[in-house]
């Protein structure tokens, strides 16, 4: 009786423990991110970052990937937008999107709560330092970079919608919504009259 006692509680308690802690070391916008229907070549490698807080104490959590993709940029935003309109993200037209001009593709998405910046570019081709001597600077010529760097990098960034400033309304800056306080004008002397001394 006592062993099967102490079964039922392992079991009780070991399998929700489990599946509470699997729950909180993974954040499940990483786990929509690799469910995305994209092939694999557009995911050759990934790098995951996380910041801020989950539950968006001080500051909510901001999600970034950074993927190396084999084939061209062209190539590879369009199997992106098609995973992302294929699993609910709509465009979200927005301003500051992005927020300075950027090369490459840059497009904004929304799904429910969360935002999401899609950042397709060429990848910066430059070599890695060889035996302790600095990097050296990729030639401009393009048909030789083109022979040595291919492939793009995919940035992804994914927030909550309430702490997109995206997503707050613009202050206005038209007078006649703020209102316009007129300069006083005084009319006479503002001391008034002198009084007369009690004698």
């Amino acid at each position: 009786m006592i062993a099967l006692a102490l079964v039922s509680l392992v079991l009780l308690g070991a399998v929700p423990l489990y599946f509470g802690f699997r729950t909180l070391s993974r954040d499940p916008v990483f786990d929509t991110l690799d469910a995305l229907d994209v092939p694999g070549w557009a995911t050759a490698k990934t790098v995951d970052d996380v910041s801020g807080s989950r539950w968006c104490l001080i500051e909510c959590r901001l999600r970034e990937r950074t993927i190396t993709s084999e084939r061209s940029p062209e190539d590879t935003v369009k199997v992106y937008e098609a995973a992302l309109r294929q699993d609910g993200w709509r465009p979200w037209h927005v301003a500051m999107c992005p927020a300075e001009e950027q090369k490459g593709s840059y497009t904004c998405w929304r799904k429910e709560e969360l935002t999401l910046d899609l950042w397709v570019r060429a990848p910066a081709c430059v070599p890695p330092p060889v035996d302790g001597e600095p990097a050296i600077v990729p030639s401009p010529d393009p048909s030789t970079a083109a022979e040595t760097c291919t492939g793009s990098l995919v940035s992804v960034k994914v927030r909550n919608a309430i702490d997109d400033e995206r997503t707050r309304p613009l202050p206005s800056t038209d007078p006649p919504l703020t209102g316009e306080e007129p300069l006083p004008t005084l009319t006479g002397d503002p001391l008034g009259e002198p009084t007369s001394s009690p004698s």
